[in-house]
C-alpha cells in the first residue's frame, strides 16, 4: 500500500506534528509505503520528497503590504496543487491522509486528488474545521460564538491573535471554504478524530457522525521506559501559550511550599512570562528550560515528581499526558477536552477545574505529601493497553483499507 501524508510543517512543532512524523515512521515499519507533502522550512527534517514541497510562507512576520500574497495562499494556493499533483503523478498513492494543511498549504490540493479519483482520510488535530481560529478559545476563555457557521465573530472579537486583520483573513477563508466551495465537504471520504470529547464536538458542529473514525493517538512504547521513582521538582512541558494555562500554574506554585517548577518549552507568551516570574518574585521557584527534545526531556520527565498539565482550552487528547504517563510519572492535569478521557481522577492520575489555582495547588500539596506510586502504575498501565503503537497500526491499516482505491 502506498499512503501520501500531508501535513504543513515536517519538524516537532507541536502534537500534530509529532504525531504525522511518527505516524510515517510506523507505517514505513509496518511496511506501508510513504511519501510527504509539506512547505518547506530550515528547520524540516531531511525527506527524500522535500524536492516537491511548496515554497515557505511566513504568517508570524506578517506585512500588510502581502495581503494579497497572503489571501492567495489561505484560500486556494495554485503551486501547492501544481506540486501536489506532481507528486502524485510519481508516487501513485492509494489513499491520501491529510493533517494539518490550514494557510500554508491551503485545501487546493483536495480537489487535485479527487481529480485523480483518490480517497482522502483526514485528521481532526485541532478545531480549524470548526473554528476560524481553531482554538475554540480567545480572550482568555473558551468560545463557541461561530457554531451554526458565524463566522463573522471572529473578526468582531479579533480572535485570531488579537489582530483585526489577521481575524478578517480567517473569516473570509471559512466562509470561502465552507459556505462557498464545501471544499472539506465534498472532498473527504472520512475524518479520523483522536478523541471522543473532538468526535462528539464535531458532530454536534455538523460533521455527520458516520463520516467520523476515532482513533486516540500512540506512543512507540519501546522507547519509553517507565521510571517510578519521585523526584523533588514539578514539570511542565508544551508550548507557551495563554490556552495551556500557565499563568495558573505559576499562581499554583506560588502557593505550594514543596518543590521547585522547571518549564520546557518555547511560545508567543515567553518573554511575557519571564516578566511575569521575576515581577511576582518566582525566580527562586521556577526554572525555564527552553525547548527540550529526544533523550533530555525523557530525563526531565523521568526524575520529576509529577507533570502538570493545566489546559485551559478544549485540549484534543494531550500526547504530553500520554508521554508522561509512559514514563511512569503522575499526571496532575485539567478536567477538560479530551484529557480526561486519557486520565481517570485518583485512579490513573489526579483532575482539577481549569483555571482554579486553588484547586490546582491541593492537588500538587497531596502529590507532594502522599505515596502516589500506584496512580502512576496503573496511568502506565493504561498506555501499554489502550494507546500502543502496535494497536495503532493495525487500525490506521484497517481504515485504508476501508476507503484505497487498490
Amino acid at each position: 500500500m502506498r499512503v501520501l501524508l500531508v501535513n504543513k510543517f515536517n519538524y516537532l512543532k507541536g502534537g500534530a506534528d509529532k504525531y504525522f512524523i511518527e505516524l510515517a515512521e510506523l507505517l514505513n515499519q509496518g511496511r506501508v509505503e510513504t511519501a510527504k507533502f509539506c512547505m518547506a522550512y530550515e528547520k524540516n527534517l531531511p525527506d527524500k520528497d522535500s524536492g516537491y514541497f511548496l515554497k515557505k510562507i511566513d504568517f508570524n512576520d506578517f506585512k500588510f503590504s502581502f495581503i494579497f500574497k497572503y489571501l492567495s495562499r489561505i484560500l486556494f494556493s495554485f503551486e501547492a496543487a501544481k506540486k501536489f499533483e506532481l507528486l502524485l503523478n510519481d508516487f501513485k498513492p492509494d489513499i491520501v491522509h491529510i493533517h494539518n494543511i490550514y494557510h500554508q498549504i491551503s485545501p487546493s490540493i483536495l480537489m487535485v486528488a479527487k481529480k485523480h479519483k483518490l480517497p482522502i482520510v483526514m485528521h481532526l488535530h485541532d478545531f480549524k474545521l470548526l473554528c476560524p481560529n481553531y482554538k475554540m478559545y480567545t480572550q482568555d476563555q473558551v468560545c463557541e460564538r461561530c457554531k451554526g457557521g458565524k463566522f463573522f465573530n471572529c473578526t468582531k472579537y479579533r480572535c485570531l491573535k488579537n489582530s483585526y486583520v489577521k481575524s478578517l483573513l480567517a473569516t473570509i477563508e471559512m466562509y470561502f471554504h465552507h459556505k462557498i466551495l464545501r471544499i472539506y465537504e465534498k472532498n473527504i471520504i472520512q475524518f479520523i478524530a483522536p478523541s471522543e470529547f473532538v468526535k462528539n464536538k464535531a458532530i454536534e458542529w455538523g460533521i455527520p457522525a458516520e463520516k467520523i473514525s476515532l482513533l486516540p493517538y500512540f506512543i512507540k512504547l519501546d522507547e519509553f521506559t517507565p521510571d517510578f521513582t519521585v523526584g523533588n521538582y514539578w514539570l511542565y512541558f508544551g508550548r507557551l501559550e495563554k490556552e495551556k494555562g500557565i499563568y495558573t500554574l505559576l499562581e499554583a506554585i506560588n502557593m505550594v511550599n514543596d518543590g521547585k517548577l522547571k518549564i520546557v518549552g518555547i511560545g508567543s507568551e515567553s518573554e511575557n512570562i519571564k516578566k511575569y516570574i521575576i515581577e511576582n518574585n518566582l525566580s527562586s521557584k521556577v526554572e525555564l528550560l527552553g525547548a527540550k527534545y529526544g533523550q533530555d526531556l525523557k530525563l526531565l520527565i523521568a526524575q520529576a515528581r509529577a507533570v502538570i498539565v493545566p489546559s485551559e482550552w478544549y485540549e484534543v487528547s494531550g500526547i504530553v499526558n500520554l508521554e508522561a504517563l509512559a514514563l511512569g510519572k503522575l499526571v496532575i492535569a485539567s478536567n477538560i477536552g479530551g484529557i480526561k478521557e486519557i486520565i481517570t481522577d485518583n485512579q490513573t492520575g489526579l483532575l482539577f477545574t481549569p483555571g482554579s489555582v486553588s484547586e490546582l495547588a491541593e492537588k500538587m500539596k497531596i502529590a507532594a505529601e502522599n505515596d502516589l506510586m500506584e496512580l502512576a502504575k496503573a496511568g502506565r498501565e493504561s498506555v501499554v493497553i489502550k494507546y500502543n503503537d502496535k494497536f495503532h497500526l493495525n487500525k490506521i491499516l484497517e481504515l485504508y483499507k476501508r476507503y484505497a482505491k487498490n
